[in-house]
């Protein structure tokens, strides 16, 4: 099942080499970029930057924090706390090329100092106890059927106290998801728990929840303008189309009509460890 959820993403082109391109092509000088050039790309979740930002403002974070991105993806979340609290971040992703692109992002925006990435697995994490002031998981769960080992593992590595923010994609109540989606092209690497199962996995885990959102509704607008973007040839230089290959179309459809009928929802838990 890992094997499938890398290779969903991975896709069949070398990601550093795909970006690149279609930055060149926009215009864009490689020796000059900075994190808003990525931005439509390495913040791959439900409302992007903002969406990371939001959760952030509840880390507590510090110059001093050293944050644990779980399911970092390409390091777009990762950069933004860095560039916004100057902090630490580690990122840990399934797909080696993810991995591997997020490294060489850093590098063209300056900031591998301060973040670095590794391959691994959320349900074993690969670091020693009370090792983080803080945890983050964008997007991830939705292909992980064993959620509470992720948790677990989340609130094992945290140092007492420390929060955890999760803003995940969840089972709504209005019927099976369409698919293809951006997390899953068929329902077999699908896990969606819904809301109620979310706040039992992570009081099992050994978490205080001290705040939920849910923000359907926002990313419903926002995945309806960029659909409308797409539909009207207004697409940004680099996209996850990148990666994700030519039917990203038809999951930003399908993501549309998943949220419009309550087939998904979008919801943060903010924790303390």
């Amino acid at each position: 099942m890992a094997d499938q959820v890398a290779s969903h993403y991975a896709g069949g082109n070398d990601i550093v080499a795909a970006i690149a391109e279609s930055l060149r092509k926009a215009g864009k000088d490689m020796d000059k970029l900075t994190t808003a050039d990525l931005g439509t790309v390495d913040e791959f979740h439900i409302r992007g930057r903002q969406a990371t930002l939001e959760l952030a403002r509840s880390l507590n974070l510090t110059p001093e924090s050293h944050v644990l991105d779980i399911g970092c993806g390409l390091g777009g979340p990762a950069r933004t706390l860095v560039e916004t609290y100057h902090c630490r971040v580690t990122g840990i992703d399934l797909t080696p090329e993810f991995c591997d692109a997020a490294a060489a992002l850093c590098d063209w925006v300056g900031l591998s100092d301060q973040v670095s990435f590794r391959q691994g697995d959320a349900t074993a994490l690969p670091f020693d106890d009370s090792m983080f002031d803080a945890a983050m998981t964008i997007h991830v769960a939705m292909n992980i059927a064993r959620k509470d080992l992720v948790y677990a593992e989340a609130r094992r590595v945290l140092k007492p106290g420390a929060r955890f923010g999760v803003y995940d994609v969840l089972q709504g109540e209005g019927g099976e998801v369409l698919y293809p989606v951006p997390w899953a092209r068929e329902k077999s690497i699908s896990h969606l728990a819904t809301p109620d199962e979310m706040k039992s996995l992570l009081t099992k885990a050994g978490f205080k929840i001290l705040e939920v959102q849910d923000s359907t509704e926002e990313g419903q607008r926002w995945f309806e303008a960029m659909a409308a973007r797409m539909a009207a040839g207004a697409v940004p230089a680099v996209t996850f189309q990148s990666f994700l290959g030519n039917d990203f179309p038809q999951m930003a459809r399908n993501q549309v009509a998943n949220l419009r009928d309550r087939r998904i929802r979008t919801v943060t838990y903010i924790c303390q460890a």
